[in-house]
């Protein structure tokens, strides 16, 4: 058994996680539960609000805090009392859709100052096949002075959690790990079946393993995409694509995707980092960036069916009112990252529209800074209503309602087809 692992085991040494955010932040408290774990994040305020037992990103409650071996710090330093470094920093993309390595490469400078010999490095953030080797190990080396597999060792296990999902949390999902070499991924392994249950995967290769990561994402990327595409062509022959999609669903081999709008940290973003990878070594990646691209313009498309049918009620455009509802990127999470509703209102006010946005999650000041638009409450006469977000807050909500609030000749549009069925006389249309 390796020395590393005893010394963590018996609390002789540290676990330090790099970044305490939707990901990071689990996966530390998860271990804090058996062994020592330093949380580093480099915003002091979040870090502040963490040693009261609050998470930032509203996902974990006081009780997760409870139980912990765990020290939180924005300080390099308190990160040297570590041997084995977790990295889970976010991958997001730029504005031209390329891959933003700012974060990581930070992260790595980071390790790379505290890195002794003997250390261990492990990635968790979603990369293209190729980057933990080209572009994260060399900055450890250049940062720390030591050599590579000679002096410390480093692997890769995908990140695997699910925003908002409280069933497939970090202790309950396979984990997919590698390493630089047998030895390191034997270790690798051992130190993560410390905390999850149905134990490890290991993969063949640091970039199998992260190649294995961006296919989960860019699969179901690929595949909403189509049953996006299938809404439009089917709103254009007059029949409810969730209707088809029950018929279809039958035959036991049908697979059970549905339309919307895909935003978030990860289904959003993971396939423009394959993507780019293709492009460096010369292929345009056809049916993924197509997926991209029908995915991307969603917002759009339902703000503009919105418009089209208001107008064709005789509505006056530039003088209507309409209330989306649901601001977040899926629902019953207060994540707003990549929220492809920021589409829908910026369409909307193309228009001249007046938009109120409302969300029983999101929280107003974020949305200001990130997008420019604050949460409102719930008026009356509004031209059209866009339930974005399926929320269970708004499962409930019956024709009744909609009716209240809706002006005559209203539309509701019911991006998820919540309400399939049960409004017969409001103007009513869904993806």
């Amino acid at each position: 058994m390796s020395s590393i692992y005893n010394k963590i085991i018996k609390k002789e040494s540290s676990i330090a996680v790099i970044g305490l955010g939707y990901v990071g932040l689990p996966i530390a408290l998860a271990f804090a539960k058996k062994v020592k774990v330093i949380g580093f994040d480099i915003n002091e305020a979040r870090v502040n609000m963490m040693k009261k037992g609050i998470d930032p990103s509203n996902e974990l409650g006081k009780e997760a805090f409870k139980n912990s071996d765990i020290t939180f710090t924005h300080k390099i330093e308190d990160l040297k009392k570590a041997t084995f470094f977790i990295v889970a920093v976010p991958t997001p993309i730029d504005e031209h859709n390329l891959p933003d390595l700012k974060p990581l490469i930070g992260a790595s400078t980071t390790v790379g100052k505290a890195l002794k010999k003997g250390d261990y490095v492990v990635y968790e953030s979603t990369v293209y096949p190729g980057c933990t080797e080209e572009d994260c190990i060399p900055v450890l080396e250049k940062t720390s002075g030591l050599s590579f597999k000679k002096d410390f060792k480093v692997g890769y296990s995908p990140e695997r959690i699910n925003p908002g999902d409280k069933e497939h949390t970090i202790t309950k999902i396979l984990k997919v790990v590698s390493g630089c070499d047998a030895d390191s991924l034997e270790n690798i392994s051992k130190i993560y079946e410390i905390i999850v249950e149905p134990g490890t995967h290991k993969a063949a290769s640091i970039k199998v393993a992260e190649a294995a990561k961006i296919i989960e994402n860019t699969q179901r990327d690929v595949n909403i995409a189509l049953m996006n595409e299938l809404s439009i062509i089917f709103s254009r022959m007059g029949i409810n694509t969730f209707d088809v999609l029950e018929a279809a669903g039958t035959k036991w081999n049908f697979l059970k995707f549905f339309p919307g709008l895909v935003g978030g940290h990860c289904i959003g973003v993971d396939p423009y980092y394959l993507t780019h990878k293709a492009e460096a070594l010369g292929y345009h990646a056809r049916v993924i960036n197509s997926g991209r691209y029908v995915n991307d313009s969603m917002g759009f498309y339902v703000a503009k069916n919105l418009v089209k049918r208001m107008s064709a009620s005789g509505k006056n455009i530039s003088k209507s009112k309409v209330l989306v509802m649901g601001a977040t990127f899926k629902e019953d999470v207060s994540d707003i990252r990549n929220s492809k509703v920021a589409d829908i209102v910026k369409e909307l006010k193309s228009y001249s529209v007046k938009v109120d946005v409302v969300d029983p999650h999101a929280d107003n000041e974020e949305l200001k800074h990130e997008y420019g638009f604050g949460l409102n409450k719930i008026g009356k006469g509004y031209d059209g209503v866009i339930v974005a977000v399926n929320h269970k807050e708004y499962k409930t909500l019956d024709e009744k309602f909609f009716k209240s609030i809706l002006a005559p000749k209203g539309t509701l549009v019911d991006v998820k087809g919540m309400y399939r069925g049960k409004m017969k006389n409001i103007g009513y249309w869904s993806l």
